[in-house]
């Protein structure tokens, strides 16, 4: 799932594995088309162990893996903090609104399925409103934040 608050805009990816070289394929593929004019893009993300610069390393050529990963700025969410993920609540939406509770027979048909809801979803322009501050997220998750010498 790949989502731009600001933008209303999301993505939904089906591949078969969720590897360094899915992730990093469906990076490439962003960095090179939607981002393509973008200096620098900021990419919110999970701590998963695919959701890295070395990933691009693992499957691209080293001038173009050094080119891709000099364009993402990573910012990770606190450990066990996945759900501050934008794209975490848009998978959650996703799952709820497309494929709960029915049976897809395929890879293709899930594709298709996704495709549709994404474009519905991003026509309306359904907006990300997040609210919660920083020092607001400090103090109610503090479980999940490090702590902050003054």
């Amino acid at each position: 799932m790949f989502a731009e608050p600001l933008a209303g805009w999301r993505e939904v990816a089906v591949r078969d594995s969720k590897t360094k070289v899915d992730w990093a394929t469906e990076m490439a593929r962003l960095l090179e088309g939607r981002y393509a004019d973008c200096e620098k893009v900021i990419v919110v993300c999970d701590n998963l162990n695919t959701h890295t610069q070395g990933a691009f390393y693992e499957v691209f050529a080293p001038e173009r893996a050094r080119s891709l990963a000099r364009r993402v700025e990573f910012h990770y969410t606190p450990k066990h903090g996945s759900w501050l993920n934008i794209a975490e609540n848009e998978l959650s939406s996703m799952t709820r609104q497309c494929v709960a509770g029915r049976r897809i027979g395929s890879a293709q048909e899930l594709r298709e399925e996704t495709s549709a809801w994404a474009t519905d979803v991003t026509e309306a322009q359904r907006g990300v409103n997040w609210q919660m501050k920083t020092d607001d997220a400090r103090c109610k998750l503090k479980s999940v934040y490090p702590k902050i010498k003054r």
